[in-house]
This record gives C-alpha cells, sequence and structure tokens, in this order.
C-alpha cells in the first residue's frame, strides 16, 4: 500500500508579496501533484484498488490546494478592497484649504 502525506501550512500573511509566493508555492504543489496523478494509471506496480486509492487520495490534495489558492485570492481582494475604502474616506476628509475645498471662512472668488 501506497501511503502518500502533505502537510499545509495555512499562515496568513499580511504582505500581498507574501500571499503571492504563497499561492505561487500552491500553484507549484497543485501541478506536482496533477503530474502524480497523470502517472497514476501508467504505474504497473499498483493493483487496480491501489490505483483508485491513491487517485482518490490525489484528488483530494488537489481539491484542498485550490480551496487554499482561493482562499488565498479572496483574501486578497479583501485588502484591496479595504484599501481602496480607506483611500476614499481619506480623501474625502482632507481639511479645506480654500481654494480646492472651500469653507465660509476661507474662499476664493476669482472673477473675471
Amino acid at each position: 500500500m501506497t501511503t502518500i502525506s502533505t502537510t499545509t501550512n495555512t499562515t496568513s500573511t499580511t504582505a500581498s508579496s507574501g500571499s503571492e509566493s504563497k499561492i505561487d508555492s500552491l500553484n507549484t504543489q497543485l501541478t506536482k501533484l496533477q503530474q502524480q496523478l497523470k502517472n497514476v494509471t501508467s504505474d504497473d506496480s499498483l493493483t487496480a484498488d491501489q490505483k483508485t486509492e491513491k487517485q482518490q487520495l490525489l484528488k483530494n490534495q488537489i481539491q484542498a490546494l485550490e480551496a487554499q489558492i482561493a482562499q488565498l485570492k479572496q483574501q486578497e481582494a479583501q485588502k484591496a478592497q479595504q484599501k481602496q475604502e480607506s483611500a476614499q474616506k481619506e480623501s474625502g476628509s482632507k481639511a479645506a484649504d480654500g481654494i480646492n475645498r472651500p469653507t465660509d471662512t476661507n474662499s476664493v472668488n476669482v472673477y473675471i
């Protein structure tokens, strides 16, 4: 019987570049698992039941990696949205300077 084991690390990162490298790493693992899945059918050392079991294990691992990738991408999208919202709030709360954002006591009237 063939045993396949993987270690999955679900550390959340604060930097988007850390998320990107994590996604790249997961994509690399995903590619390796997909290749292993293709190679199972040509492995003559396994019985039909063992091949089926190994294929199912590999498919489960692939699904888990795809779920992790989707979760990381969703987290990145949420962070980007939060940054955009905070930037919009910041631009809306700038102090009035009398020219572009006048107040009643601090404004410039120009007539030509």
